[in-house]
This record gives structure tokens, sequence and C-alpha cells, in this order.
């Protein structure tokens, strides 16, 4: 049965059918890997966005007594 499966694969060497294996798994892992990296700058990008938004509504900069009693008189 060893005899038959190293047979086959010098075979599939020689033939060019291990060589395309080996660029397909290649591509796979590529691709998995640039999905992941996707996801994880995505997921990155998400946090620092919403910390930028919870800085911006904590800023009192703009609040004045003049412009709390005009958002009143609306």
């Amino acid at each position: 049965m060893d005899e038959l499966t190293i047979q086959t694969l010098i075979r599939a060497k020689y033939s060019g059918g291990l060589s395309e294996m080996s660029s397909y798994t290649s591509l796979a892992i590529q691709a998995v890997a640039v999905i992941i990296g996707g996801i994880i700058i995505w997921r990155a990008s998400n946090v620092l966005h919403k910390r930028k938004l919870a800085e911006r509504s904590r800023k009192q900069y703009f609040e004045t007594s003049y412009s709390k009693g005009w958002k009143r008189k609306n």
C-alpha cells in the first residue's frame, strides 16, 4: 500500500499535478490571510472611530452660557 502511494506521488510530481496543488494551496492560504487581515483592520478601524466619536461628544468647547440659552429659546 505504501509503495502505491509513493508511486502515485512520484507520478503526480513529474506529471505536474503536484506543482499545481501547491500553487492552489498557497493561493488559498493567501486568500484566508487577506480575509483575516481585512477583518482585523476593519475591527481596529471601528474601535478607533468609536473612540473618536466619544471624544468629540465629551468636548465642551462650544458650550457657552449664550449657546445654552439660545438652544432653549428655539
